[in-house]
């Protein structure tokens, strides 16, 4: 069953869009006057990480010292939660996460009342297996908070650290008989030169009824979610359960996935090397990329 975002989130989400212009003005860092503490939302591929998938010394004691000003630093990424652990383990965070594109909202290795889960139904699964031809893809995976499913078809395009694992096994390879529940998402490697054009012609092919995406940094991915689930709805939800506002909230990505977050924001960053489908939505850009901290530099001239 797919469960819908609370009518208030998205109320929110679209109270938040029509205001926008009047809250940049509101706490801005061109007053001259220090910021209150924010939020700090970030995008991982593409935005933190560089193009090699690492955090920078210099990022890790940067958010540090944001944190330690009393800023709370939250990931929002389209990954799987086992594909983020080690770099929310690397940052020491303590705030909840959310993956796969906002369809999970919990504190990762801890019991949290605030947990969400908003799941696809199966049937598209079964779907995406049925037309892997035609959207030309390299593995389809359907996606859950502790274990994955993938077609095993290309094994030689699968790398299987972008699942968190050292190899790709038996135990996890697609089967229509495996599919019992409904997963948190849809990933899926294409090997179609366009991956924009792809997605619009499948959002088309399921009459824009599901939320299809995206993913930053060099990879061809393209992640598929519930309709109406993304990164906006579910820092809405996040934050009122900090008892924050959008009008404390700050974000930086760099794809088209990213687009619902930053116009949410009260800042929205796109990142240097964001892709031309993000740039117009973003109300910033970093002056620098995620191969020079592009993140970790613009943090550190705002607050410290």
């Amino acid at each position: 069953m797919f469960l819908f975002f609370p009518y208030r989130s998205f109320f929110t989400l679209f109270f938040r869009i029509v205001q926008k212009s009047a809250i940049l003005d509101r706490n801005s860092d061109t007053t001259g006057e220090p910021m209150k503490h924010k939020v700090i939302a970030l995008d991982l591929d593409g935005t933190l990480l560089t193009p090699n998938g690492d955090i920078t010394d210099y990022t890790k004691k940067t958010l540090q010292r944001i944190r330690q000003e009393g800023h709370q630093i939250v990931i929002a990424t389209g990954r799987p939660y086992r594909m983020a652990l080690h770099y929310y383990r690397e940052l020491q965070l303590d705030t909840p996460m959310i993956n796969f594109n906002g369809s999970l909202i919990h504190i990762p290795e801890k019991k949290w009342a605030g947990e969400r889960h908003y799941l696809l139904d199966k049937k598209y699964l079964l779907e995406f297996l049925e037309q892997a031809e035609t959207f030309e893809a390299d593995f389809i995976a359907g996606e859950y908070k502790h274990k994955f499913f993938l077609t095993q078809d290309h094994l030689d395009s699968i790398d299987p650290q972008l699942f968190g694992v050292e190899k790709i096994g038996p135990e996890t390879e697609m089967k229509p008989e495996r599919i019992t529940s409904d997963p948190h998402s849809i990933l899926m490697q294409t090997r179609a030169k366009d991956k924009y054009q792809l997605a619009e012609e499948m959002n088309r092919y399921f009459d824009y009824g599901l939320e299809i995406n995206t993913w930053g940094g060099p990879l061809n991915i393209l992640e598929t979610c519930g309709k109406g689930v993304n990164k906006a709805t579910a820092l809405a939800y996040l934050l009122e359960t900090m008892n924050r506002t959008a009008a404390d909230l700050i974000a930086f990505g760099d794809e088209h996935n990213d687009v619902e977050m930053l116009q949410f924001a009260q800042i929205g960053y796109a990142m240097k090397n964001a892709s031309n489908t993000l740039i117009p939505h973003a109300d910033r850009r970093t002056s620098f990329s995620n191969q020079e901290d592009g993140v970790a530099r613009e943090l550190e001239a705002l607050f410290l």
